[in-house]
């Protein structure tokens, strides 16, 4: 039988749950018309939260309503590809007056005489005028243009910057246009600083966190039933605790299981189990170790300090096992829970926030700990 399930990142899982309250606040925006606050959004998280998979059912909401969607990542190029490829496409499509036929000369025998004109005055199409056009075309009709942007951060600051000075006029202007933007916490948040990006900082902003577990069991149940198979309560249990209500987990866990006796027709305990297993220390590769990349090393000996315990770490622990006084130990709390690999949880306490975490840096730091 075929493995329902898609640990890809990026790739729509067979059941999206947990994310709808936040699809239907951006498809209310849409709705309420220019002005509404959360036409401008912004999604944060770590890796494997969903934020590329909700984009794309943001953007599916948008299509169902007719409107264009400029689907993009924030990578060097970003405006050549707007203004070079996406826009202008879109534009000789809606616009019936992009090709104009004119007369271009006269010839009479052997004698020909050609007449050309130019403009004193030649609008160079730009980003602004192009999705303005854009725009007044299609709200005639009631819809108009929303633009997709993934992976924000610093790589194309530059390009980033025109663009929301852009986004900013046509909301200022009440133009039928609609932004929304996915990122990791640490790569937002230093854009945020940026003081020609103050648009971001007004967006409606959510940080995506744990699906809840009822929401979890029906995302590994339905798939699993549809597909012909059946899983039993005790067993389907084992499962959801096991993603610890991370949205990419949910895929892993699941594909990782249905792997294990895929021509069985009930998914066993063991299946379960070894799944799980199986599934965890494959989120390291994918999820732990790409979330590291860029921590220094006085940050990832916080969070080596931080495993040593079987739960929430006191600061007052930390700092002791650091040798370092408590403002140093808080800087680099502060810098943690920015890149959301730790979590307030009380006063004076932290914990991980990307699940097994702990149990990954036992297995790979185990000299430093």
């Amino acid at each position: 039988m075929r493995d329902p399930f898609k640990p890809s990142f990026g790739v729509d899982p067979p059941l999206l749950v947990g994310r709808q309250d936040l699809i239907e606040t951006f498809v209310d925006g849409m709705d309420a018309g220019p002005g509404a606050m959360s036409r401008a959004t912004l999604f944060t998280g770590p890796r494997g939260s969903g934020k590329t998979v909700l984009l794309n059912a943001v953007e599916e909401e948008a299509k169902q309503r007719n409107w264009l969607v400029i689907q993009e990542t924030a990578i060097p190029g970003l405006i050549n590809r707007l203004t070079g490829e996406h826009l202008p496409g879109m534009l000789a499509q809606y616009d019936t007056k992009a090709v104009r036929r004119h007369l271009s000369g006269v010839n009479f025998g052997q004698a020909g005489v050609t007449w050309t004109s130019e403009d004193i005055h030649r609008i160079v199409p730009g980003l602004r005028n192009q999705l303005f056009l854009l725009e007044s075309l299609l709200s005639e009709n009631g819809v108009g243009v929303l633009i997709s942007v993934d992976e924000v951060g610093n790589e194309a600051r530059e390009e980033l910057r025109e663009l929301m000075t852009t986004i900013q006029h046509a909301f200022r202007e009440k133009r039928e246009v609609a932004f929304v933007a996915a990122g990791l916490p640490g790569a937002v948040s230093d854009l945020l600083q940026d003081k020609v990006l103050t648009f971001l900082r007004r967006a409606d902003r959510h940080a995506l966190g744990a699906v809840d577990m009822t929401d979890v069991r029906r995302a590994l149940l339905e798939p699993i039933e549809e597909a012909g198979r059946s899983v039993e309560e005790n067993v389907l249990q084992v499962m959801a605790l096991g993603t610890a209500g991370y949205p990419f987990l949910i895929q892993l866990v699941g594909s990782y299981v249905w792997r294990e006796q895929p021509n069985e027709d009930a998914i066993s305990m063991e299946d379960a189990l070894r799944g799980v297993d199986a599934a965890h220390r494959r989120m390291g590769a994918l999820v732990h170790e790409p979330s590291l990349v860029g921590t220094t090393e006085i940050a990832r000996t916080f969070l080596v300090q931080m495993a040593k315990d079987d739960g929430p770490s006191r600061m007052s622990d930390i700092k002791e096992r650091m040798g370092v006084d408590g403002n140093y130990a808080s800087q680099y709390r502060l810098r943690l829970i920015a890149q959301e690999l730790i979590r307030p949880v009380g006063h004076g306490k932290v914990d991980f926030a990307l699940p097994y975490l702990r149990e990954y840096l036992k297995d790979h730091a185990t000299n430093d700990i």
